[in-house]
């Protein structure tokens, strides 16, 4: 499982990597008046096209994609509206947004009845869940984990903010949590003899650690993901 998500991770590096050469290459040949794009000013909307590549590379679960996808979505339809292609106004179609936040939650729900019973606990994100799959979309989510065994998982927060309360919780040698922070806020808080080790990637936004030294360093608790214009806070 580690290997996996160390391998989603270095793929959405890539492609982050290679969206930010390209934006800089853009805008190096129209100040050497070699193109004239200084227009890309007005395409702010890229930015939801590149968190949902991102997030697209980076999840390894279906609300992941589905978020990734609906981001980039937006942001496709947003630009062709300032190319004037397509009339896209948000003002009058923001009911969108609820139409979507309701297939959404009837996602969940079907998917939810379709989950074997033996399963129940270490799929959702309980307190007595092992993994944890949490989103926050314009809105909050605060959760507790008491569970003995915490694998980690992933959390998205979209405008929002997630808090995930652990401290009653233990590791079992190492657990790894993928983050996803865009105009968002993620807050983890941990047991003290828990060792935090961040390798996330602040874009424009922020990793912050606040926890106290270990006695030892049997737990480790491992930070990955991104944070676009939003921040990330690990503190016990």
């Amino acid at each position: 499982m580690k290997d996996k998500l160390h391998s989603k991770g270095v793929t959405s590096q890539i492609v982050l990597g290679l969206l930010v050469i390209l934006f800089g290459l853009l805008f190096l040949l129209d100040n050497l008046d070699l193109i004239e794009i200084r227009r890309v000013v007005t395409f702010w909307p890229m930015v939801f096209i590149i968190a949902g590549t991102v997030k697209l590379c980076d999840t390894q679960s279906r609300n992941g994609q589905l978020l990734g996808g609906g981001l980039i979505g937006l942001g496709v339809l947003m630009i062709l509206d300032r190319m004037n292609i397509i009339d896209f106004d948000i003002r009058t179609l923001w009911p969108l947004f609820l139409i979507g936040a309701g297939i959404f939650v009837l996602y969940k729900a079907l998917e939810s009845r379709r989950t074997p019973p033996g399963a129940s606990l270490k799929d959702d994100a309980g307190p007595g869940s092992d993994v944890v799959d949490v989103a926050a979309i314009l809105g909050g989510f605060e959760r507790r984990v008491a569970t003995q065994n915490f694998r980690g998982g992933e959390i998205t927060a979209v405008m929002g903010g997630c808090s995930l309360d652990m401290r009653s919780a233990s590791i079992q040698g190492e657990a790894v949590i993928n983050v996803f922070a865009f105009w968002g806020g993620v807050t983890l808080k941990c047991p003290p003899d828990w060792t935090v080790v961040l390798q996330g990637t602040p874009i424009m936004g922020g990793f912050e650690e606040k926890t106290a030294t270990p006695p030892h360093s049997e737990k480790r608790l491992v930070i990955r993901g991104y944070a676009i214009m939003g921040g990330v806070e690990v503190r016990n």
